[in-house]
């Protein structure tokens, strides 16, 4: 083959990145999305059940220590999809693959009520604890900005007509808001002070939580994790529908004009 046949011949492109084509990522979501939801639910039903019902009191938090089945899997799922946000939202500022802003859009109203079920069971479960419902604590703080962060991006998403010009705003909100998304995460450590206790799951086992409640808090977190994944996949092939049907109506415009 020639120089010239060679160069004028585009690549495919191959693997990971192969799914930002619409077509094939359809395809995909269509084909893990019946296994997605199952193990969800099957995780979700058996972490809860066995959370709630099979683990004891503990000595000192008594029945309320149990709301850490919702509390914990719902912040880390907040901040992680976040995270997923931004790395997609990078990927469409560098690449302009529009699968990513589409999965990056997605992904915010489930973050969004990740992060208002972690914001509603921290308040549950302070109130017996710290005798409040609220405090400005670093950690509930940043995590109460995160939040807003959301509303405002997807707030963004819906303010701009153009949908290419709307992905780059959003994008650069997203590489802001990573900020809090951080101060969320590590927002103890930075700081000394704060009624928020350390973290129940970590590398060193004098921190987490006893193993009669580790284990079905990890089921839990599988189920939560799954069932962001599902959300998301089935979102963002909501949205590619979406912009295809407008292209569509768009299109049909000009002609009968």
């Amino acid at each position: 083959m020639s120089m010239t046949e060679d160069t004028a011949t585009p690549k495919r492109p191959s693997g990971f990145w192969s799914y930002a084509n619409p077509v094939k990522f359809l395809g995909f979501s269509e084909r893990v999305l019946p296994a997605l939801w199952g193990l969800a639910a099957i995780a979700l039903i058996v972490g809860l059940i066995w959370g709630f019902f099979f683990t004891p009191d503990d000595f000192r938090q008594g029945s309320t220590v149990k709301i850490i089945y919702l509390h914990v899997p719902s912040a880390m799922m907040a901040i992680n999809a976040w995270v997923m946000m931004l790395v997609a939202s990078l990927i469409w500022l560098i690449r302009r693959h529009h699968v990513s802003a589409l999965a990056a859009k997605a992904a915010a109203p489930v973050g969004v009520v990740m992060t208002l079920i972690a914001l509603c069971t921290g308040a549950i479960w302070g109130q017996p604890m710290w005798g409040t419902w609220w405090a400005w604590d670093p950690r509930l703080t940043s995590f109460l900005i995160l939040f807003l962060f959301y509303l405002g991006y997807i707030a963004l998403w819906e303010a701009i007509e153009d949908p290419d010009t709307a992905a780059d705003l959003t994008s650069v909100l997203c590489l802001v808001g990573s900020v809090f998304a951080v101060l969320s995460r590590y927002a103890v450590n930075f700081w000394n002070q704060g009624l928020h206790q350390g973290a129940s799951l970590s590398l060193d086992k004098e921190e987490n939580v006893a193993d009669v409640f580790y284990i079905p808090l990890l089921v839990c977190i599988a189920g939560f994790v799954l069932l962001f994944l599902a959300l998301v996949l089935y979102r963002t092939g909501t949205e590619i529908r979406l912009r295809r049907t407008r292209a569509l109506q768009a299109r049909e415009a000009r002609l009968d004009a």
